[in-house]
């Protein structure tokens, strides 16, 4: 499932889209062998709809982005890491609901 709003990243393009970033970024870790990474999946993609402009919503392969996950690091997917000014805010492990989600990125939007 890919979607406009929601940029693939890759070691190579990490630091450009996230941690340069003017907005905040939501970063989705996952794998295609992750089921419940599966599960989140149209979740992430349709917050990122909900907060376009506001924030930017990335996905990282881990098993293509092993240089990120190990350098952040990534023990458990899926786990999602908001970042603002290029700095880890928040780090969410595990499968969970839509509205988890929406109240932990609002924290960090204030």
């Amino acid at each position: 499932m890919s979607s406009e709003n929601v940029v693939e990243l890759t070691d190579a393009n990490f630091d450009e889209e996230v941690v340069n970033s003017k907005m905040p970024v939501l970063v989705d870790f996952w794998a295609e062998w992750c089921m419940p990474c599966k599960m989140i999946e149209p979740i992430f993609v349709e917050l990122a709809g909900e907060y376009d402009g506001k924030v930017k919503f990335g996905r990282l392969n881990v098993d293509g982005g092993r240089q990120v996950a190990i350098k952040l690091g990534i023990q458990a997917i899926p786990t999602l890491m908001i970042f603002k000014d290029g700095q880890v805010t928040k780090a969410i492990v595990g499968l969970k609901s839509k509205n988890d989600l929406k109240a932990q990125i609002d924290t960090v939007l204030g």
